[in-house]
Protein backbone atom coordinates (compact mmCIF):
# COMPACT_ATOMS: atom_id res chain seq x y z
CA UNK A 1 0.00 0.00 0.00
CA UNK A 2 1.33 3.57 -1.05
CA UNK A 3 0.33 6.45 0.37
CA UNK A 4 0.83 10.07 -1.76
CA UNK A 5 2.63 12.73 0.29
CA UNK A 6 2.02 16.11 -0.41
CA UNK A 7 2.15 19.70 0.99
CA UNK A 8 1.56 23.46 -0.85
CA UNK A 9 5.00 24.33 1.28
CA UNK A 10 6.87 22.92 -1.61
CA UNK A 11 6.66 22.65 -5.81
CA UNK A 12 4.09 21.37 -7.26
CA UNK A 13 5.60 18.03 -9.52
CA UNK A 14 5.79 19.48 -12.91
CA UNK A 15 5.19 16.02 -14.49
CA UNK A 16 3.36 12.67 -13.66
CA UNK A 17 5.00 11.76 -10.29
CA UNK A 18 4.12 13.03 -6.86
CA UNK A 19 6.40 15.30 -4.28
CA UNK A 20 6.98 11.68 -2.20
CA UNK A 21 5.17 8.06 -1.83
CA UNK A 22 4.93 6.54 1.35
CA UNK A 23 5.03 2.95 1.39
CA UNK A 24 5.75 0.40 4.23
CA UNK A 25 7.32 2.73 6.42
CA UNK A 26 9.64 4.48 4.08
CA UNK A 27 9.34 7.57 2.36
CA UNK A 28 10.51 8.38 -0.85
CA UNK A 29 10.84 11.85 -2.01
CA UNK A 30 11.30 13.13 -5.42
CA UNK A 31 14.29 15.15 -6.22
CA UNK A 32 13.80 18.59 -5.15
CA UNK A 33 14.45 21.87 -7.01
CA UNK A 34 14.27 25.98 -6.28
CA UNK A 35 12.86 27.10 -9.71
CA UNK A 36 11.69 30.50 -8.29
CA UNK A 37 15.15 30.81 -6.98
CA UNK A 38 16.77 30.23 -10.08
CA UNK A 39 14.49 32.31 -12.08
CA UNK A 40 15.52 34.73 -10.04
CA UNK A 41 19.12 34.47 -10.19
CA UNK A 42 19.95 32.87 -6.92
CA UNK A 43 23.62 31.76 -6.00
CA UNK A 44 23.95 28.08 -5.41
CA UNK A 45 23.82 28.39 -1.65
CA UNK A 46 20.52 29.74 -1.65
CA UNK A 47 19.41 27.54 -4.18
CA UNK A 48 20.78 24.52 -2.02
CA UNK A 49 18.98 25.61 0.88
CA UNK A 50 15.74 26.25 -0.19
CA UNK A 51 15.91 22.40 -1.82
CA UNK A 52 16.32 21.35 1.69
CA UNK A 53 14.05 23.32 3.23
CA UNK A 54 11.51 21.61 0.11
CA UNK A 55 12.35 18.23 1.64
CA UNK A 56 11.86 19.05 4.77
CA UNK A 57 8.32 20.07 4.36
CA UNK A 58 7.63 17.24 2.55
CA UNK A 59 9.16 15.31 5.17
CA UNK A 60 7.13 17.38 7.87
CA UNK A 61 3.97 16.17 6.55
CA UNK A 62 4.85 12.32 6.50
CA UNK A 63 6.04 13.15 10.23
CA UNK A 64 9.47 12.74 9.94
CA UNK A 65 12.87 15.18 9.76
CA UNK A 66 16.21 14.46 8.61
CA UNK A 67 16.93 12.75 11.01
CA UNK A 68 14.61 9.95 9.51
CA UNK A 69 16.96 10.13 6.28
CA UNK A 70 18.99 7.30 5.25
CA UNK A 71 19.87 8.12 1.71
CA UNK A 72 19.80 11.34 -0.70
CA UNK A 73 21.15 11.47 -3.82
CA UNK A 74 22.22 15.05 -5.68
CA UNK A 75 22.31 15.78 -8.71
CA UNK A 76 24.55 19.05 -9.83
CA UNK A 77 25.01 20.80 -13.46
CA UNK A 78 28.46 22.15 -12.08
CA UNK A 79 30.73 20.12 -9.63
CA UNK A 80 32.68 23.52 -9.22
CA UNK A 81 29.49 24.03 -6.90
CA UNK A 82 30.35 20.78 -4.95
CA UNK A 83 31.92 22.25 -1.98
CA UNK A 84 28.91 25.51 -0.89
CA UNK A 85 26.09 22.41 -1.98
CA UNK A 86 27.83 20.42 0.42
CA UNK A 87 28.23 23.28 3.50
CA UNK A 88 24.22 24.17 3.18
CA UNK A 89 23.83 20.31 3.12
CA UNK A 90 25.34 19.73 6.39
CA UNK A 91 23.94 22.85 7.94
CA UNK A 92 20.66 19.93 7.57
CA UNK A 93 22.67 17.08 8.87
CA UNK A 94 24.49 17.91 11.52
CA UNK A 95 24.72 14.27 12.77
CA UNK A 96 24.65 10.99 11.72
CA UNK A 97 24.37 12.18 8.31
CA UNK A 98 22.61 9.83 5.12
CA UNK A 99 23.99 7.50 2.88
CA UNK A 100 24.72 9.96 -0.45
CA UNK A 101 26.17 10.19 -3.75
CA UNK A 102 26.67 13.37 -5.88
CA UNK A 103 26.84 13.01 -9.69
CA UNK A 104 27.58 15.95 -12.01
CA UNK A 105 25.31 16.03 -15.02
CA UNK A 106 24.93 18.39 -18.34
CA UNK A 107 20.95 19.66 -17.69
CA UNK A 108 18.17 19.16 -14.98
CA UNK A 109 14.95 20.38 -14.89
CA UNK A 110 14.01 23.82 -15.97
CA UNK A 111 17.49 24.73 -15.76
CA UNK A 112 18.00 24.64 -12.05
CA UNK A 113 21.55 24.21 -10.67
CA UNK A 114 21.16 21.42 -8.28
CA UNK A 115 18.18 18.45 -7.35
CA UNK A 116 18.48 16.48 -4.44
CA UNK A 117 16.09 13.19 -3.42
CA UNK A 118 16.02 10.94 -0.70
CA UNK A 119 14.63 8.15 1.13
CA UNK A 120 13.33 8.31 4.73
CA UNK A 121 12.42 5.30 7.10
CA UNK A 122 9.58 5.56 10.09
Amino acid sequence: MKQIIFTDKAPAAIGPYSQAVLSNGTLYVSGQIALTLVEAGANIEDETRQVMKNMQAILEVAEMTFEHVVKCTIFVKDMNNFAAINGVYGEFFTSNPPARETVEVARLPKDVNVEISCVATA
